[in-house]
């Protein structure tokens, strides 16, 4: 997954040799493990010398918008803490409906400003003020299949409303690989010059999303980035999360679905801020995960010999995944700075520790589209 094997070298093998080899420094020593939540808030939000480099040549206030979901809370906080270390007074504001009091008290506890706005409201939104930098994460994913009317209003409604508000702001545009195509593991994945071919109806409301900022930035001259994610992991949640806790739990896992790309989530959530330099008009589409193809079940026998149990299957390994290439976010942003070895590692040990979950799984074996 790192390297490919060595001849003679069997995957099993290989995997062994990849997790036992001594683990790469970066910027500052990574941890071995993440102990708790508070350890892994500060993981998720510590931002990078390229962080505060940027806000250093970056001007004007920062609005996360959507920031009450899984990755807009650890990323408003990285922001505010690359501002605070860049030096300045500029604002960073996570606007948001903040249904749950305590994450609000949390965010202004971090030096963020916060707005309650229901994004769904067009006078609402007209009211918010100017910003010259928008991080857009608002959508909607699970539960998807059960109300697909919501799905489709929250996924393409309010990007018209926040692309007409912010026309004259820079855009950073959360969006998924699942507006492209599944291709055959062996493809090695789509690049940003691949068609998008969404799969069932939240996929093509992404990808609507997607045409809205699109259209308004065609009409406006508003520069925006479409930030193509795939597989985030936070231990809270993610793929290697959910392989990890069915291994440990014994419970089989289906192999159709049988590659899958991700990345630690301060990885990601680093992209998307430093991406508000890589802003333009037309948009610019930009996939956003680890360099690897991840093989499920070569994962999951990783897991299983740490946590000495035999992971169980179901059926036999699919071709055909949803997959990207990233090598284009690496020639821009360089190469994401936590690796799979060590994502491993902290999964295991959060997952074999009883560490939280968000109770959230990714359904990435969904053929179907279907969340």
């Amino acid at each position: 997954m790192v390297r490919p094997p060595l001849p003679g070298e069997g995957r099993a093998a290989h995997l062994r040799a990849v997790a036992s080899r001594p683990r790469r420094v970066t910027e500052t020593t990574l941890p071995r493990w993440i102990e708790n939540e508070p350890q892994l808030e500060e993981m998720l939000s510590r931002p990078s010398a390229a962080d505060v480099a940027l806000m250093r040549r970056l001007e004007g206030d920062i609005a996360v918008l959507g920031a009450g979901g899984k990755m807009g809370p650890s990323l408003a906080r990285r922001a505010r803490r690359a501002v605070d270390q860049a030096g300045g007074a500029r604002r960073v504001v996570a606007v948001a409906r903040f249904t749950a009091a305590s994450l609000l008290r949390d965010l202004e506890a971090s030096g963020i400003d916060t707005l309650a706005c229901d994004l769904l409201d067009p006078q609402q939104v007209a009211s918010l003020p100017d910003f010259p930098n928008v991080l857009f994460l608002a959508g909607m994913k699970f539960g998807a299949t059960a109300r697909p009317d919501l799905t489709w209003a929250l996924n393409t409604v309010v990007p018209a409303h926040v692309a007409r508000r912010f026309s004259s702001s820079r855009i950073v545009v959360f969006s998924t690989g699942n507006v492209y195509p599944w291709v055959e593991a062996a493809s090695g994945g789509c690049s940003e010059t691949d068609a998008p071919a969404p799969v069932g109806e939240y996929a093509q409301s992404c990808l609507g999303r997607e045409r809205i900022f699109e259209h308004y930035s065609a009409q406006l001259g508003t520069p925006c980035l479409l930030l193509r994610l795939f597989y985030a992991v936070d231990l809270r949640y993610g793929v290697l999360v959910d392989v990890a806790r069915r291994v440990f739990a014994g419970e089989a896992i289906d192999l159709g679905v049988a590659h899958f790309n991700a990345i630690w989530q301060g990885d990601a959530n680093s992209y998307a801020l430093r991406g508000l330099e890589l802003c333009a008009s037309p948009p610019r589409p930009l996939n956003v995960t680890g360099p690897d193809l991840i093989s499920v079940r070569e994962i999951a026998a990783c897991f299983g010999r740490r946590f000495s149990r035999e992971p169980r299957f179901l059926g036999a390994d699919g071709t055909r995944a949803l997959l990207g290439r990233a090598a284009l976010c690496a020639s821009l942003l360089g190469p994401p700075q936590v690796g799979l070895e060590q994502l491993l590692e902290w999964t295991a040990r959060w997952v074999e520790s009883g560490g939280k979950s968000l109770g959230k799984p990714t359904r990435y074996e969904s053929a179907d589209g279907r969340f």
